[in-house]
């Protein structure tokens, strides 16, 4: 009974969400929910320098999937300039509705759907020297806390430096999906650390390219893990993906279903 109504639930709700003028309003409550969040909380920002510098600039900012939520507030006072590349799926153009309302511009594609078009766009977008870019280097789809290619390629054809930027909170719920999305809470402590810039040469070759892709990794998951470690939060994992962890909660909720029934 349950499986038909939240089926016919979705079947419902699917097409309104689809449409232009919901995905609006749902932006909205959101965007009004994170601001609520941020003017209570503390903060603490790390390297701000760093971001004032570029921050109307070409640069390449790079954060995790999951640790996206109070980055948005924090550009948008900072008085950023920059597109972030969002994904074509209806979540996606949903959230770059959100980003829109933090001043955010938006780059529509991934590495797995419109990816030249997407560094096209980006190219184009930093060589005109006064806006920067921001993305997730483990998105749309995961593996989560692995940086892919895409976020290097701007930054060798254009000159621009990479940024890694992470944030943590005090007190967080972590979503039950791939990413670990981190949700802030109110009344927390938000620390957000801003990395030092990485460039990298225009001639670099693919042992110097794969090892500055590692470089910049190691940095990343080391910024996530020291600042989650300082507040004692869940250790977000490595290499899931979106597929994979569907498929996890599957065999879980299947596997729980089987031992219900053996205990009858």
């Amino acid at each position: 009974m349950y499986q038909k109504f939240r089926k016919l639930w979705k079947a419902f709700w699917e097409p309104i969400l689809r449409t232009s003028f919901a995905q609006w309003a749902l932006a909205c409550l959101m965007a009004l929910a994170i601001w609520f969040v941020y003017f209570t909380c503390r903060k603490r920002i790390k390297n701000w320098d760093v971001f004032k510098k570029y921050r109307r600039k070409p640069a390449v900012f790079v954060f995790w999937h999951g640790r996206s939520m109070m980055l948005s507030p924090i550009v948008c006072l900072g008085g950023m300039r920059a597109y972030a590349v969002a994904s074509r799926h209806k979540d996606g153009r949903m959230m770059a509705k959100l980003q829109r309302l933090f001043g955010l511009k938006s780059i529509y594609g991934s590495s797995s759907d419109g990816g030249i078009s997407v560094l096209r766009q980006g190219v184009r977008v930093l060589r005109r020297g006064d806006y920067s870019m921001c993305m997730s280097p483990d998105g749309p789809g995961g593996p989560s806390l692995r940086v892919q290619d895409g976020a290097l390629y701007f930054a060798k054809m254009t000159g621009a430096p990479i940024i890694p930027v992470c944030y943590s909170v005090s007190h967080a719920w972590f979503q039950k999906r791939w990413d670990r999305y981190l949700v802030a809470l109110p009344f927390s402590l938000i620390t957000c650390n801003i990395g030092e810039p990485i460039f990298i040469d225009s001639k670099v070759n693919a042992t110097e390219f794969e090892a500055l892709r590692k470089k910049i990794e190691d940095i990343m998951v080391r910024q996530v893990r020291e600042m989650d470690g300082e507040f004692n939060l869940f250790q977000v994992e490595q290499d899931q993906t979106a597929s994979g962890f569907k498929k996890k909660l599957q065999a879980e909720k299947t596997a729980e279903k089987q031992t219900k029934k053996a205990k009858k």
